[in-house]
Parts: C-alpha cells; structure tokens; sequence
C-alpha cells in the first residue's frame, strides 16, 4: 500500500518515511503544499493513505485534506503538533478520519494507520452492493441493474451514478459534481457535459424522466439520491 506523506521537518519526515518502510509500505514524500498538490493531481488514486502535517511553510493541511476528500474517498489522518479542540475539530468536519499530535509514538502512529485502513476496507466490503429503489449497482463488477435488467452505462455514466450513489440523501452541487468526475482525457468535464449525463442517467434509470424519483433536483442547490 501507498502512503502520500507531507512534512515539512525533513528530520520528522525521513524518519516517518524510513518506519513506514519499514513497515511494508510504500511512500511518496513531500515537504510542502505546493509539492504535494502536484502529486495529487497526477494520480490521487494510487495512495491508499494520506498523512498530512497540519502546518506546512505554504499551507496546511486543511488545504490538501480538502483536495482529497473532494475527489475520493481516501482516508486521511493528520500530524499536528497544535493540541487543542478547534483545530482538531476543524480537521475532523473536513472529513479527516484521525489526527495525531506531536510528539508521538512510531507504534502508535501504525497502530492508527491500521486501524483507519481496517475500517475503509470494511466499507468499500459493505458498499459491493448499492440498492437504490429498483437500481441495483455492483461495484465489484461494475454493473448496473434495474428491476434485474442490465442497464449499459458508459464509463463516465457509471462514474456519476456512483458519486451519487456513495451520498445518498446528501445535495450535490453542481460544482462539487464537476470537481469529482473526470472525463478520460483527465480533463474536467464542463458544466453543458454534465447536463447531457444527468439527462442520459434519467432516461436509463427513471421510469419517467421527465418527473425523476432517483436522481432528484434540489432547485437551487443541486442533486440528491435518495431521501
């Protein structure tokens, strides 16, 4: 597993990376935002981890923390040597799922590292079937299904379709859409282009289109799956 490190002490930082080495796995190590953001938008979905320092010389790690919940589902936890409740909060309500203050422990920084990985892989296991109404999606084989029929999607259908799916009864702008679906090209998909695919997704899933229980309009705000 790959673990996308940020730390700005380079002390800290080589010898985090050394014991996560050690500890069978693979790391990519930055020492600031801009740096990591790089890496980031190359290829987010190679990490399985993130450990983002909280203060960076540009930055923090709320800025890239941000950038990663926005377009996966890729846990992070946070180093921070500021123990106090806003800042932990703060770092939480972001989608953070664990933080860790400075100084700490090599063992106790794994043992959480683990734990957090333990937990996301009982949660993509329970989501390999997602039911929506009469749409069945199964993201092992990444089908669809409606009333038991298999409907074709295309790629970046099925795309959209999960990123619904993995937020049911949560209204999604349309920025956030657009933030969070790629074309293949690694291009952002434009607001027009969005339109078109919402409409394709109805006419494949709704039984009327034209007055859509699935894919619902929240008027002013976005979209949302479900209640």
């Amino acid at each position: 597993m790959k673990i996308l490190l940020v730390e700005d002490d380079k002390t800290i930082a080589s010898g985090l990376e050394y014991s996560l080495q050690q500890d069978h796995f693979s790391t990519v190590l930055c020492h600031d935002v801009a740096t990591a953001k790089k890496v980031l938008a190359e290829d987010l979905k190679q990490f399985a981890l993130c450990l983002f320092d909280l203060s960076l010389p540009d930055g923090s790690g709320y800025d890239l923390c941000r950038i990663v919940k926005e377009r996966s589902d890729i846990p992070v936890i946070f180093l921070t040597a500021i123990d106090d409740e806003v800042n932990v909060v703060m770092g939480l309500d972001m989608g953070a799922d664990d933080y860790i203050t400075k100084p700490f422990r090599i063992r106790e920084l794994l043992s959480r590292i683990k734990s957090v990985l333990r937990r996301y892989h009982k949660q993509n296991q329970t989501k390999a079937i997602i039911e929506i109404e009469n749409i069945r999606i199964n993201t092992l084989e990444g089908k669809v299904f409606k009333n038991g029929d298999e409907i074709p999607l295309t790629a970046l259908e099925y795309r959209l379709l999960l990123i619904f799916a993995n937020h049911i009864g949560q209204v999604l702008s349309r920025n956030q859409l657009l933030e969070r679906i790629w074309d293949v090209a690694g291009d952002f998909v434009n607001d027009n282009t969005l339109t078109v695919y919402i409409k394709r997704l109805r006419e494949k899933l709704e039984d009327h289109p034209q007055n859509p229980t699935i894919i619902k309009t929240v008027r002013g705000l976005g979209y949302k799956v479900g209640d």
